[in-house]
């Protein structure tokens, strides 16, 4: 299985894919996006949503996983990084990628065991786990990789409690589906005059 980790943000955007064969994993692309402060935030978007694009095409992942925004004190960071996200999200969704989502105390427990875990000690076991030579530069690229490593364990991963994880993320993603749908049909609709 491929998978795509994002880290999403819109100065910049951390990617990762990685491909997993059982226990094992194989690095197969990661690295960041960057837009520039002085373009214009429409710009940086269709910068980033294209950029996303290609990456996904060449890469070929099966799926794609990205940490849920986190909120922080600045509404304008968390409303421009919802935008990248969303961007983000558009990106895997018209590549047919079913996208999952985690938040950080879930990245935290699935890759060190402890939700509480600092940033270096995250960075430390993706680049154990990976089998990199270092860190990968910058953190924002280190998060997509333990996104990206998180879903694996949730989904393929060995354990009792990695199998319920991924049980409960299937009953919950049926669920969205479902729902979805339902709401889809009020939604989505052109009403003329």
């Amino acid at each position: 299985m491929r998978i795509l980790g994002i880290d999403p943000g819109y100065a910049l955007m951390g990617y990762g894919v990685i491909e997993q064969n059982g226990n094992r994993f194989r690095t197969l692309d990661y690295g960041s996006i960057a837009t520039g402060p002085s373009a214009p935030m429409p710009e940086r978007l269709k910068y980033l949503y294209s950029s996303l694009m290609e990456i996904i095409a060449d890469t070929e992942p099966d799926c794609a996983a990205m940490e849920e925004l986190f909120y922080n004190t600045n509404a304008k960071t968390v409303i421009n990084v919802g935008q990248a996200r969303g961007v983000a999200v558009l990106a895997c969704v018209n590549s047919g990628l079913e996208v999952a989502e985690y938040t950080p105390l879930q990245i935290k427990q699935a890759l060190v065991g402890y939700g509480r875990a600092e940033k270096k000690q995250v960075q430390q076991m993706v680049k154990a786990i990976l089998g990199l030579e270092k860190v990968p530069k910058p953190d924002d690229t280190a998060d997509a990789l333990a996104v990206a490593v998180c879903h694996a364990n949730s989904h393929h991963g060995s354990s009792r409690y990695q199998m319920a994880v991924e049980k409960a993320l299937r009953a919950e993603q049926d669920r969205k589906k479902t729902d979805r749908s339902r709401k889809e049909k009020d939604d989505f609709r052109i009403i003329r005059g």
